[in-house]
């Protein structure tokens, strides 16, 4: 009598689990709002063989680009656009940089600002300059850089970088 019960159970737990399996998961594409519908327009064939693990990622995925500004909707736009190896390069040195010391960090970013708000004309000078530097010497300066004291790099900036590195 055991033994039958428990196969009785067994199977029955078998079932349900099949009817749990079987049902689709996820939200029906129906029940996703007109906003909703507009970004995720891609998917929406495929919508009902998603995971809905998948479907919530892709769900908040829309909700983030709904709630971008114009600009940020344009950059982010600017990244998807990026080749592959591109963006894999742009992650490899985000992950250098996060690995610098915070005061290594910082004083790349005040460079980095200093840059952004030179007059557009003085930018694509500096610019200019260093793409028609030889490799070699690209490579030297950048190295000299790095290695120098900060005395150094600051006495190169001030005529303004045109001894580019030397005395």
């Amino acid at each position: 009598m055991k033994k039958i019960f428990g196969w009785g159970l067994f199977i029955l737990i078998l079932g349900l689990a099949g009817m749990v399996w079987g049902q689709p998961s996820g939200s029906p594409w129906e029940k996703l709002t007109p906003q909703e519908q507009q970004v995720l327009k891609p998917f929406k064939d495929r919508w009902g063989t998603l995971s809905s693990e998948r479907q919530e990622r892709l769900r908040k995925g829309a909700d983030r680009w709904q709630k971008m500004t114009p600009d940020d909707r344009k950059e982010a736009q600017r990244w998807r656009d990026l080749p592959s190896d591109q963006r894999d390069l742009i992650r490899k040195r985000y992950d250098e940089f996060r690995r610098l010391p915070s005061e290594e960090q910082e004083k790349i970013r005040n460079r980095s600002r200093w840059f952004r708000e030179l007059p557009p004309e003085r930018r694509r000078e500096l610019h200019e300059r260093w793409k028609s530097m030889p490799e070699p010497e690209r490579r030297g300066l950048h190295q000299q850089w790095h290695k120098g004291p900060p005395e150094e790099r600051r006495e190169y900036f001030k005529d303004d970088g045109r001894r580019r590195g030397k005395e």
